[in-house]
């Protein structure tokens, strides 16, 4: 039995060590697509990149929580899933924000910047979809960093339409629209994050 015991420590070890890895990887490039979209995004006017930027920068500190959180007891995993959450939707409801000033200033979104970084994002999230696609049955934490990622692929993909949209009308209402939309997805997102870790600590 107690060879059956190592064995089975073993497993679950070699598995931790495989998420820690893959967490590690999928933080690296959410935290350095934050600074390239959100740089991007300056020079753009666009709210949809910034809204994507923005969106990087919470699953950045996803995953972050995630790394702290594995191997430690359930608690921890749902607070940290819990605090994941509740910085999401923060970041979303700062991504609304955005609009009011472009439509002050009434600047047209660069869409050949948008549709560049609107690609780049996607491949770089879509590497992470993959990486990620093993845990999406994982514990609450491990789901949440793969809920948080099919997510940005969504939402990258309303960029590169905001691009199109602003490119043929030659309005920057679409990247308008579309920022909003992701902020909405960014928040519907979080808020399912935050009940179900507020409902696993009460239990």
């Amino acid at each position: 039995m107690s060879g059956c015991d190592s064995c089975s420590t073993d497993h679950i070890a070699k598995a931790s060590q495989q998420q820690k890895r893959v967490l590690i990887i999928v933080l690296v490039i959410n935290a350095g697509m934050f600074f390239v979209e959100f740089a991007a995004c300056l020079i753009s006017h666009s709210t949809a990149l910034m809204a994507d930027s923005l969106d990087m920068l919470a699953d950045a500190m996803i995953y972050a929580l995630g790394l702290f959180a594995l191997g430690r007891a359930e608690h921890w995993k749902n607070r940290a899933a819990l605090t994941s959450g509740i910085f999401q939707m923060i970041l979303g409801i700062g991504i609304l924000v955005q609009p009011i000033y472009l439509i002050s200033s009434n600047n047209l979104p660069d869409a050949f910047n948008m549709g560049v970084f609107g690609v780049l994002a996607l491949v770089a999230n879509s590497v992470s979809f993959l990486l990620l696609m093993a845990y999406r049955e994982g514990d609450i934490n491990m789901r949440a960093t793969w809920i948080c990622t099919r997510n940005d692929m969504i939402n990258n993909v309303g960029v590169l339409l905001a691009a199109g949209l602003v490119y043929w009308l030659s309005s920057p209402l679409p990247d308008i629209v579309i920022g909003l939309i992701i902020a909405v997805i960014v928040m519907r997102s979080a808020s399912g994050v935050i009940k179900e870790a507020w409902a696993a600590l009460k239990t």
